[in-house]
């Protein structure tokens, strides 16, 4: 609390009233470095390659490598190295391709933990599916195969225009390419993307054509074999983004929360903080407190814009980036627990219109906090020409009505008038770490399994679901054989014929 708020001595009592009533967490790399020396406190880092070259590529992995040492997740974009075998112009040689590359990135996060041994190093590397590597860069993470084609450590995603999903559909055939050969494929999106990929393989600049469905099932092996590749829609992510003024986005980051622009001279930055939706459960289970979620939401999104001011900045890149558009991220913790404290079965319909309330209560509450920071402090330097400034809202780009929750009107025409500080406001991240500190179920996941195991790394702990003690002691079935009986079913309450009916729905 102090290491964001200084010497506003309200704001940071308050903060930390409400850090340790565990209404809200700040991030990990928040939680490990506020109020030290290199305050480094922002969370994920998105990069793109600045160029196609060797000096390229050492630039990319030094600063990669720096980010990652003060905390940082990283998500980088490779989708313009060029394909194996392709010319080399200054050596008269061939291009390695994508594997060789991307072992060093491998080892380069083996090396570089983050933060000083609290985290394993942690990259994710988004490829387009066009690209003749595609294959090897869809095996990189199996556990069969030469050692020497393997990069485990690394997360990989897939940037998917929606052409592809098209080819799939209709078992099309589909051209893979070199972006150094067929060029500025990933600097666009939508119908321009179309025509220039369809003009690439009218002019037979490609270098193999294949049917899409084997691609597909490429994909399909390498995500039940190692649950990656995850998959982005490159389109949607483009046409429903706040920053789509500023050029074409190009990838996410590492846990796939945020989608920003990155450039060569710009590392898209983002600091992140989640609430904990189950603390607003009345005690009689009946009722949900919105308006205190709305005004927690107000402090959370006040706090991470002084983040990015008072931010240690590891590379010089990243405060540009980061200065200019002034991202946060505010997610969730607890919606399971939520569900379950109000007795909803996590897939009925009153589950889904208290988690789209939640929702709508946390947008509303960040734009409210975020146009107030710009009437004292204007606007983020690139609001001119964002959705946001025309009144365009993420509800009007899904085309989704509101509910009667809030007055949306009203906040129209304040934005109108005083803007907002902060380019990007919601971020649903898997909050792994902090769910922990908290005791909450993670995100927005359901619960697993009722008792699990948790690997960190000073080693494994049991997870034990709480909220079904409680209810089973409650009931007065808690007891040696009940526990054993869950041990027995590997979680599961399902099967045990002792708890009533109810219980197991939720």
């Amino acid at each position: 609390a102090v290491g964001i708020h200084g010497e506003d001595i309200d704001s940071a009592i308050n903060t930390y009233n409400l850090l340790s009533e565990r209404y809200f967490t700040h991030a990990s790399p928040t939680l490990f470095s506020a109020a030290t020396p290199k305050s480094q406190l922002s969370s994920c880092f998105l990069l793109m390659l600045p160029e196609d070259s060797l000096e390229g590529v050492c630039t990319l992995l030094s600063r990669c490598a720096c980010i990652s040492k003060s905390a940082g997740g990283i998500g980088i974009n490779i989708h313009n190295i060029r394909a194996r075998g392709t010319h080399i112009k200054g050596t008269h040689g061939e291009s390695k391709g994508l594997v060789p590359l991307l072992r060093v990135f491998n080892n380069t996060a083996r090396y570089v933990d983050q933060g000083g041994n609290k985290r394993p190093g942690a990259f994710a590397v988004y490829l387009e599916p066009w690209h003749a590597d595609i294959f090897d860069f869809l095996n990189l993470k199996k556990n069969t195969g030469k050692e020497e084609l393997r990069a485990r450590d690394l997360f990989f995603a897939l940037w998917i225009p929606d052409l592809f999903m098209k080819r799939v559909e209709a078992n099309g055939v589909w051209s893979l390419m070199c972006p150094h050969l067929s060029p500025g494929l990933s600097d666009c999106y939508g119908e321009t993307f179309e025509k220039l990929y369809e003009k690439y393989e009218a002019e037979g600049k490609f270098v193999k054509q294949l049917p899409a469905q084997e691609v597909w099932k490429a994909i399909i092996v390498s995500q039940v074999e190692t649950g990656t590749p995850y998959m982005l829609y490159k389109d949607a992510c483009n046409k429903k983004s706040n920053q789509q003024n500023l050029g074409v986005i190009k990838s996410s980051n590492l846990c796939t929360e945020i989608v920003e622009y990155t450039a060569p001279d710009e590392i898209a930055v983002c600091n992140l903080a989640s609430i904990a939706v189950n603390m607003f459960v009345s005690s009689d289970r009946k009722t949900y407190d919105f308006e205190k979620l709305k005004a927690i939401t107000k402090v959370v999104a006040k706090n991470l814009d002084k983040i990015i001011d008072v931010n240690y900045y590891p590379v010089p890149e990243t405060k540009t980036s980061n200065m200019r558009h002034r991202p946060i991220g505010i997610g969730i913790q607890g919606l399971a627990d939520a569900f379950i404290l109000m007795r909803m079965p996590f897939d009925s319909e009153e589950a889904s219109v208290l988690n789209r309330n939640i929702f709508e209560t946390i947008y509303y509450g960040a734009l409210e906090a975020s146009c107030e920071i710009a009437e004292q402090n204007g606007t983020y330097s690139t609001y001119d020409g964002s959705p946001v400034s025309k009144g365009i809202l993420q509800y009007d780009m899904w085309g989704v009505t509101p509910s009667d929750l809030w007055n949306w009107t009203v906040l129209k025409e304040k934005i109108a008038k005083h803007g907002v500080r902060n380019s990007l406001l919601l971020a649903p991240m898997p909050t792994a770490s902090t769910a922990q500190i908290l005791g909450n179920n993670e995100s927005i996941e359901p619960y697993t399994s009722n008792i699990y195991t948790r690997r960190v790394l000073s080693g494994e702990f049991q997870i034990v679901n709480q909220h079904l003690i409680n209810d089973l002691t409650d009931k007065g079935l808690w007891n040696d054989t009940m526990k054993n009986q869950i041990l027995a079913n590997l979680g599961s309450i399902q099967n045990i014929p002792s708890i009533p009916d109810d219980l197991k729905a939720i």
